[in-house]
């Protein structure tokens, strides 16, 4: 397990520098901040003057290694229209996203483990074929197409659910405030958790039928039903349990991608959070902000990786670290 640990901390470094480097490259194509901080009532005089004054005019190497050697110390930059730290910024913003993730999970597991489950054992039921119609509809439709039908249906036409917000919040620790403790901010979350699930849950539902499938058809699960186990036991004990390694395989990387598709989900709910925050930081060409963001992002994917591998182990003893399986 150390030298496991060892590795993937060595490896988290090489992709954390690889994404600061294409993060910081991609700021010159973003346009001029000054544009946006200044306006056009200052001189080009003054503006080049401060240019040199942010180190804008230094080569890109000089830049990077002055960013480098601040983001060693815990500091990404100066947000040009917070003027705070854009770390700061993003942690402020972070309660907010990783609500609509987590309830966009628990939807996720909460109903893709049983409808997959059923498809597997009930191939042929109707039932069955409607799961796997609706599976098909939701990869097809966009998340922000199904925000836009959500909002249109449950808050225009029913009005039983607000279409914008995050509600009443209930402050946790620091700037940490959330909206699963009360119920108006459990009503805010459901569109935008729903919508953020979509693109996902028919991915899962097809991916645990396969898996479940080809499990039910192996020499071992033939073999326990002829010693005579219960159904269910066979099921969920012995079939369910070894499809769950290439599921959480896949559910690791998705949890990061999840965090992407906050930008869509969030922009159409004015949800507060870290995709809303990005879209902004564009628009004003808030370069320290959108660098942060991306190097956070990265960093959260790499750490979702990490678990995922570590989960390996509890689910499947026989799963080598190191090398694969024993």
């Amino acid at each position: 397990m150390a030298l496991f640990l060892f590795k993937r901390l060595l490896q988290a470094v090489v992709v954390m520098f690889v994404i600061s480097i294409i993060s910081f490259s991609i700021q010159d194509n973003l346009g001029d901040p000054l544009r946006e901080m200044l306006g056009q009532s200052v001189s080009e005089s003054e503006r080049q003057e401060m240019r040199q004054e942010m180190g804008l005019n230094d080569p890109f190497f000089i830049q990077y290694g002055r960013f480098i050697g601040k983001a060693l110390q815990g500091d990404l930059g100066t947000s040009y229209f917070f003027k705070e730290p854009a770390l700061d910024v993003i942690l402020n913003k972070l309660p907010a996203t990783l609500e609509l993730v987590i309830g966009a999970s628990f939807i996720i597991i909460v109903l893709s483990v049983p409808l997959g489950v059923y498809s597997a054992i009930k191939p042929h039921s109707t039932l069955t074929k409607a799961i796997m119609g609706f599976s098909i509809i939701g990869i097809s439709i966009p998340v922000f197409l199904t925000a836009i039908l959500l909002i249109y249906l449950f808050a225009i036409e029913l009005g039983v659910l607000p279409s914008y917000g995050r509600g009443e919040l209930v402050h946790v620790w620091g700037s940490w405030s959330t909206g699963f403790l009360t119920k108006d901010g459990l009503l805010h979350l459901l569109l935008p958790c729903v919508s953020l699930a979509s693109i996902m849950l028919p991915l899962f539902i097809r991916l645990i039928r396969a898996e479940m499938v080809e499990a039910l058809h192996t020499e071992y699960v033939k073999f326990a039903w002829a010693k005579g186990l219960g159904k269910y036991r066979i099921w969920f004990s012995h079939a369910l349990k070894n499809t769950m390694l290439p599921v959480v395989t896949v559910g690791g990387v998705q949890i990061g991608t999840m965090v992407a598709y906050t930008i869509l989900t969030e922009s159409v709910f004015q949800w507060p959070g870290m995709g809303f925050m990005f879209l902004e930081a564009v628009n004003r060409v808030d370069t320290p902000l959108i660098v942060a963001y991306l190097i956070v992002v990265g960093a959260i994917f790499v750490v979702t990786n990490t678990i995922v591998d570590l989960i390996y182990g509890l689910i499947d003893p026989t799963v080598n670290l190191i090398g694969g399986k024993q």
